[in-house]
């Protein structure tokens, strides 16, 4: 019963993310430097002389079994994304602690992307805030997303998943407000 309210709420979050977009495919893609979870600085523009492509996902964070599901399916086929080449990259606004806890629950050994500002994920186009009245419904059902991102202003990504080629251009794009429609890493692969 529990599983269901907490799918309800999420459909209910769902519906908040209207005004989000994402970046369509072809677009150059928005360039960044960051840290990921291992203290490794991460430059989109020097990552794609050294790979053939860069796999660049966003995701909720520890709480969201969904995010967990993808997550566990890219580390389970890594050695086939990277013997294509490309690199890959997860993004989200949780503390390095939680990502920590993601790390546990999935074994991911990609980098990882905490994105406290959101500058990555408002140069993709898919952050979004979530209202009180929705998150206090989250907190009603064990999610804490002030305690899971360290901050008070609520604010997630769309789950958006893009393949960036070495020439900066995005060729392949799952961009759904459907937080359960993942990108397959079949289609991922297909297009590597």
């Amino acid at each position: 019963m529990k599983k269901h309210i907490l799918i309800v709420a999420f459909i209910a979050l769902t519906l908040q993310v209207m005004a989000q977009k994402g970046l369509k495919n072809g677009a150059k893609a928005p360039e960044f430097i960051a840290t990921d979870n291992s203290g490794k600085t991460l430059d989109l523009k020097a990552l794609l002389k050294s790979n053939k492509a860069v796999v660049l996902f966003f995701y909720r964070g520890q709480w969201c079994p969904y995010c967990n599901k993808q997550i566990k399916r890219l580390q389970d086929s890594l050695q086939l994304l990277t013997a294509k080449g490309a690199y890959v990259i997860g993004v989200t606004p949780e503390t390095s602690e939680n990502i920590g806890k993601t790390i546990d629950k999935t074994h991911a050994s990609f980098s990882i992307i905490q994105d406290s500002g959101y500058k990555i994920m408002k140069a993709y186009d898919v952050n979004y805030r979530v209202d009180d009245a929705m998150n206090a419904k989250l907190k009603n059902y064990g999610v804490d997303l002030e305690k899971n991102n360290g901050n008070t202003d609520h604010v997630l990504p769309v789950p958006a998943t893009y393949v960036i080629d070495q020439s900066g251009k995005i060729i392949f794009v799952q961009f759904d407000k459907d937080y359960t429609k993942r990108a397959s890493v079949s289609s991922i692969l297909n297009i590597l």
